[in-house]
């Protein structure tokens, strides 16, 4: 059935990025900026062991240098917040360590000084005695360990199906989801082929260019916080919650992001900020190096073990999966992605008998939480990896079996939520057409080999959330929009200015977007999960309307038709008699959402929209070496329409070059007392100019979400979804390897091709 789609009078057409001219020379607003009259700066002092008792922390010499204001401990602030716990999911995170740390660079101690020379200098002299305790760094040890990283589970009481574990002892275990469809004893028994595969991912961190900032000032029972953070909303409800105040005691202000990626959602710095200002009764600047990042929060590393079951045809009949999430030390938002990116793992295919155990884990490694993708790109790793291997081993070629077994539009997800405006086989159809998947190509031969491979996935969008937006016309005619979307870069400000553009009739330039200040701008649960565009555009929209629907009224109050877009300053002075009044539209958007069973996990209506996303890639691999060579990587995503096209393109090619990264060059390595070695851009490796294939495409096929804002859905991590499973097929295509541990380095390759080589012989 073909959905009727309104035209686009503005939407759809590319713009350029408001902010760009301000960024390109230098003139935007970040957190880092911020200075305030007698700001002190504060250092970190932190764990030099995994897991220990704290025995004494002897500050004497670190107060002792010139300029220093005070060096504080987890004693200090539980004089000016009784309970000093926080995190989204559990309140298990202390501001500075109490009795014991529980990973490698955990907060002890914070030095604050007149400048950042002086805080630092001190840091160095605080002497912390810890007596070292075991300690446990593998996710899959320490689901059956006796050694426990925390005495008791504490959750936060945000999310209804955490409220159950308070208490709990003796366990890393966090959180357990279970998803149950049909009957897969029954389908693994009577299958024509089983095929068990267990796959890894690693740890690696967000790497933005601006570092975690903070700055607080508290002060007449009010803390003013300017902060790079993504979710202002929850930041202000968190800090009042920790210092037993009301929300319109905290002021939360955000400007641009330099990067986010998740690492900046709910609170990081924040509680340590304000309990220094509260301390030290002055504004205290709280700002990360970018080593102290790897120490902060950082992608979950993974073990996913997947079991499928095949008809002679390659039809997937049943499918088992476990996954297990290394969390680290404190749980963050890690039981949200094991839950709500869980329940994905069966993949974007048809499969009518489905297991699904995820299990969020504790284990004494720094901490783990959202990351673009928001733990897809690890499960797409597995599930797609295991999908060569099927094909590969029956003969059939990998894009005819993902065809085969691809969910299409009115057919049931592993959840039971039947598929709306999920342009899956549309996607596979595309990148085939596009990187030319059934033309033949040079494969090579002697010392070099080339190979080809492809993989997919989907995203459901994290539900339920609630946005607010304001739109408000001013007496002249010019707009501006309050909302807390921040934008870190994705050019959420310009998609905002141009919804208003559309719906109101005004330039899209001439629309400002006013950055988060939770003073004025209404509540939006964070800026996360490519969600701003379907939940807070929604949003937008109906507060411009709201804004029309008044502007309307009032030009019929006056005996007017209607309103003319390119004169609404000339309808106030008809109004007023005179340049004055504002119109302020305001909108509230929350999708429908479904609980999943608590039993089964499933639901009817999981999620309000699907993300989706594929890559295609051909690679050389010298076979001497194992050092392969990205010469093409194509990408196609669904994201309904594409509203603004000029960044939609941005995106896709940015989260694929991203994810790239993680796949090929960045790995947190760790030795086994849990010390972090490459902890640093010179020692950590992001993809340089050098590292990027020469040849990248990216198209979003013709698709419209039908819920969706004027046909559009979120767009920003989909291009992380195939690139890894990409690669290891095409490397496998070339020389007979498959790599199922993440990163792929090419001494892996070269092993894998000597350890071939020594079974041939």
């Amino acid at each position: 059935m073909t959905t009727e789609r309104p035209p686009l009078h503005r939407l759809g057409k590319g713009l350029r990025r408001l902010e760009a001219v301000d960024k390109v020379t230098g003139r935007a607003d970040y957190t880092h900026h911020v200075s305030l009259p007698g700001m002190l700066h504060a250092k970190i002092v932190r764990s030099h062991v995994a897991h220990g008792r704290l025995r004494s922390i002897d500050t004497t010499a670190a107060k002792a240098v010139p300029g220093v204001y005070g060096v504080f401990t987890g004693a200090d602030i539980l004089k000016v917040i009784p309970e000093p716990y926080y995190g989204p999911a559990f309140h298990d995170q202390p501001i500075l360590a109490i009795d014991k740390v529980r990973y490698v660079g955990e907060p002890v101690a914070a030095v604050v000084a007149e400048s950042p020379h002086a805080a630092e200098e001190a840091a160095g002299l605080v002497q912390v005695d810890i007596e070292e305790l075991p300690a446990v760094l593998d996710e899959v040890e320490a689901m059956h360990s006796d050694v426990y990283v925390h005495e008791s589970l504490r959750p936060a009481g945000t999310f209804a199906d955490l409220k159950h574990l308070d208490g709990i002892r003796n366990t890393n275990v966090a959180l357990t989801f279970h998803l149950k469809k049909g009957d897969c004893e029954a389908a693994f028994k009577n299958a024509h082929r089983v095929f068990k595969n267990t796959f890894k991912t690693h740890q690696v961190m967000h790497v933005p260019l601006e570092p975690m900032v903070s700055v607080a000032d508290v002060r007449h029972s009010h803390a003013y916080l300017y902060t790079a953070s993504q979710t202002p909303s929850f930041a202000r409800t968190e800090i009042a919650r920790l210092l037993g105040w009301k929300e319109n005691q905290v002021t939360i202000k955000t400007a641009f992001l330099g990067g986010g990626f998740g690492c900046k959602l709910y609170v990081k710095l924040e509680p340590l900020a304000v309990a220094l200002s509260m301390l030290s009764q002055r504004p205290v600047r709280v700002a990360l190096t970018m080593a102290e990042q790897f120490y902060t929060i950082t992608r979950h590393p993974t073990t996913f073990t997947i079991e499928s079951a095949v008809d002679e045809t390659g039809r997937i009949l049943a499918r088992r999966c476990e996954v297990i999430w290394n969390g680290g030390a404190y749980a963050d938002i890690g039981p949200r992605v094991t839950q709500k990116s869980g329940f994905t793992a069966p993949g974007p295919y048809d499969i009518a008998n489905v297991e699904v155990t995820s299990v969020a884990v504790y284990t004494n490694r720094p901490p783990a939480g959202a990351f673009r993708g928001f733990g897809i790109p690890q499960l797409v790793w597995a599930y797609e990896s295991q999908s060569d291997i099927i094909a590969r081993e029956m003969g059939i070629d990998p894009l005819e079996f993902r065809l085969r077994n691809a969910l299409a539009d009115g057919k049931r997800h592993a959840t039971g939520t039947v598929m709306k405006s999920a342009a899956i086989p549309q996607v596979l159809t595309r990148l085939a057409e596009r990187f030319g998947w059934h033309e033949p190509f040079e494969r090579g031969s002697g010392r070099y080999r080339r190979g080809r491979g492809l993989g997919i996935g989907i995203k459901a969008c994290v539900s339920p959330t609630t946005s607010v937006a304001a739109v408000s016309v001013a007496a002249d005619g010019s707009c501006s929009v309050q909302c807390n979307t921040v934008d870190m870069g994705q050019g959420s400000d310009t998609l905002m200015a141009m919804i208003v553009s559309e719906v109101l009739g005004v330039p899209a330039e001439t629309v400002s977007v006013v950055h988060p200040d939770t003073d004025a701008s209404p509540y939006d649960m964070a800026t996360l999960g490519s969600r701003s565009t379907f939940h807070m555009g929604h949003a937008v929209r109906l507060a411009a309307e709201d804004a029309l629907a008044k502007l309307r009224a009032m030009a019929k109050d006056v005996g007017l038709d209607d309103v003319d877009p390119g004169n609404l300053g000339a309808l106030f002075v008809r109004k007023f008699g005179m340049q004055a009044g504002t119109v302020i539209g305001t909108g509230v958007y929350k999708p429908t959402y479904q609980s999943p069973d608590k039993t089964t996990g499933q639901s009817e209506d999981i999620t309000p929209n699907w993300m989706i996303g594929g890559t295609a890639m051909e690679i050389e691999v010298d076979t001497e070496t194992g050092m392969y060579t990205i010469l093409r990587m194509e990408n196609v995503v669904d994201c309904g329409t594409a509203l603004n096209p000029l960044v939609v393109q941005t995106q896709i090619s940015g989260a694929a070059i991203m994810q790239l990264g993680t796949v090929t060059l960045e790995e947190m390595e760790f030795d086994e007392q849990g010390q972090l070695r490459n902890a640093g851009l010179s020692e950590y490796k992001i993809p340089g100019i050098q590292d990027i294939p020469r040849a990248i495409g990216c198209e979003t096929v013709d698709a419209y979400q039908e819920n969706g804002p004027f046909g559009g859905k979120g767009v920003g991590e989909s291009g992380t979804f195939g690139v890894a499973s990409a690669l290891a097929a095409a490397i496998e295509d070339a020389v007979g390897v498959r790599i199922t541990q993440l990163p792929i380095r090419p001494e892996k390759i070269w092993e894998g091709m000597r350890a071939k080589q020594e079974q041939q012989a």
